[in-house]
């Protein structure tokens, strides 16, 4: 397996997992303090990373073409696919809305600092869709290559805000415990979703094919590479400002606004503002890879120029038009994202290997690259899945408070 071809998957994983929402973790974590913060980062991470095994367990039985909605029919029949097919337009759509939503106010703004004109974020959006949708149609090969510029962009601007950030780091602020044990419930499905990458994952499969070795290489590294980034970013912006201060900004401008101030160096704010475009552009880019050969798959579009082009059409165009005339539809589908990650991410994994490893023992097939932890493993993963959708919904209706 070529090295490049892995070092590209590693990027796309970690570039569809560090998007723009990374910012927002110091806010959903502030009453947690910085130790707690980090044992559940990593215990979300343990917990992404055990169920993208579990689907490399379920890709190496089938072709390297399989999306999952072809995983899903072949081992959970027809409500199995209709659950992940819904599951799956649901998530990818709003990501994808929010995501040209987000792009295209940012482009816009951009443009008209840059040439003094007045640029409505509508074209701003159909701009930022064509050039995410003109390298998604292409292939994934094309995607690594933009994948890995933007994503060196991004590391450069990552590492600039963390330089200017960390040498004011304090001591104290780091061993602050949680203010409320109720937060680290507010806290969870914030947390879950910034370690989203699952929807990428068929695609990696067909980009580099069923080998086990590589791919388990790709999903451990390129997962551990946010969490690594995640820590940092909560080192730096946990360790300059207390508890208190921390739950004072309700919103990420006046977080943002906020460390600013506190450095006195405006540096901050625009190497934070130029990391968060890289960061949207990125997950952009992994997350309609996903859906593109998602919905591919599921309407059999072929691979020529015709079947991309339609599929390219039904990908970016609809969340386009509600980007564009309803935004506020997908921003409040987004309060839901975690749900649809959780079936996508925990439920679908769990049920579709248990579903294989009994037919397998039925047929006494070989069964070849299976994830440790047997049974106990997948009941406790679904347990975690039940806890944090009920986080969640605790949160819609106000039991405990939306944080992030």
């Amino acid at each position: 397996m070529s090295l490049n071809k892995t070092f590209g998957s590693m990027l796309i994983i970690a570039g569809t997992t560090i998007g723009a929402g990374m910012l927002a973790l110091p806010l959903a974590s502030a009453g947690l303090g910085f130790t707690t913060a980090t044992i559940i980062m990593i215990g979300i991470w343990a917990l992404m990373t055990y169920t993208a095994l579990l689907m490399l367990e379920v890709h190496q039985h089938a072709d390297p073409s399989a999306t999952l909605n072809t995983l899903a029919h072949q081992l959970l029949g027809r409500k199995g696919q209709t659950i992940a097919t819904l599951a799956m337009f649901f998530l990818f759509y709003a990501l994808c809305a929010a995501y040209i939503a987000g792009g295209g106010s940012q482009l816009s703004e951009k443009i008209s600092s840059w040439t003094g004109t007045s640029i409505a974020p509508q074209v701003g959006a159909v701009i930022f869709t064509i050039a995410i949708a003109s390298v998604v149609s292409i292939g994934t090969h094309s995607v690594d290559m933009v994948n890995r510029i933007l994503f060196t962009a991004k590391v450069i601007a990552l590492a600039i805000m963390l330089g200017l950030l960390l040498p004011h780091v304090q001591g104290q602020h780091l061993v602050e415990m949680p203010i409320e044990k109720g937060l680290i419930l507010s806290a969870l499905p914030v947390i879950f979703t910034s370690f989203g990458f699952h929807g990428s994952i068929p695609s990696i499969v067909r980009y580099i094919g069923i080998d086990i070795k590589a791919l388990k290489k790709i999903m451990i590294l390129g997962s551990a590479l946010p969490l690594m980034v995640y820590i940092l970013w909560q080192l730096a912006s946990q360790g300059i400002m207390g508890q208190p201060q921390l739950m004072a900004n309700s919103t990420l401008g006046a977080f943002i606004g906020s460390l600013s101030q506190l450095l006195h160096n405006p540096m901050v704010g625009q190497s934070v503002s130029i990391f968060a475009d890289l960061a949207l552009a990125t997950s952009f880019l992994g997350v309609s890879l996903g859906l593109f050969d998602f919905l591919a798959d599921t309407l059999n579009r072929g691979n020529h120029l015709a079947g991309r082009g339609q599929t390219a059409l039904i990908t970016f165009l609809p969340p386009l038009a509600f980007a564009v005339f309803y935004p506020q539809g997908f921003i409040m589908a987004l309060g839901y994202a975690a749900i649809s990650l959780v079936i996508l991410a925990i439920f679908l994994p769990v049920a579709m290997v248990s579903a294989q490893r009994k037919a397998q023992q039925a047929n006494n097939h070989p069964s070849g690259y299976v994830v440790k932890g047997g049974s106990l493993s997948l009941v406790i993963v679904t347990i975690i899945g039940i806890i944090i959708i009920t986080a969640q919904l605790l949160q819609m209706i106000g039991i405990i408070p939306a944080v992030g």
